[in-house]
C-alpha cells in the first residue's frame, strides 16, 4: 500500500508549507487562516498515520494505537476546517468596501 506513505508526505509537507507561511505574513488574520489550514493538514497527517500503521502492523496494539490516533487527526482536522471557513468569511467583510 504505498498510497499511504504518499499521503502522509503530502500532508506533512504542506502542514510544514503553512507553517512557514505563518512567518511571512506580517497581517494576523492572514496568520490565523494560515495557521487553521496547517491544523487541517496536521490532521490529516495524522489521520492517515494512525491507518499505516495499523496496515503494517496489523496487531491489536497497533489497533489500538491508529484508532487514537484516527479519532485525534479528525479531531485536529475538523477544528482547523472550522477555523478556516470562519478567518474565509472574515477575509469576504474585510474586501468588500463599506459605503458611507
Amino acid at each position: 500500500m504505498i498510497i499511504f506513505p504518499i499521503l502522509i508526505l503530502v500532508s506533512f509537507v504542506l502542514y510544514l508549507y503553512y507553517k512557514v507561511m505563518i512567518f511571512r505574513t506580517k497581517d494576523p488574520l492572514t496568520q490565523e487562516y494560515l495557521n487553521s489550514r496547517s491544523r487541517v493538514f496536521l490532521g490529516s497527517f495524522i489521520f492517515f498515520f494512525g491507518i499505516n500503521q495499523y496496515v503494517f502492523y496489523q496487531t491489536k496494539l497497533s489497533l489500538f494505537i491508529g484508532i487514537v490516533f484516527l479519532l485525534l487527526g479528525i479531531f485536529q482536522a475538523r477544528l482547523g476546517w472550522k477555523a478556516s471557513k470562519h478567518y474565509q468569511a472574515e477575509y469576504r467583510k474585510h474586501e468588500t468596501p463599506t459605503a458611507p
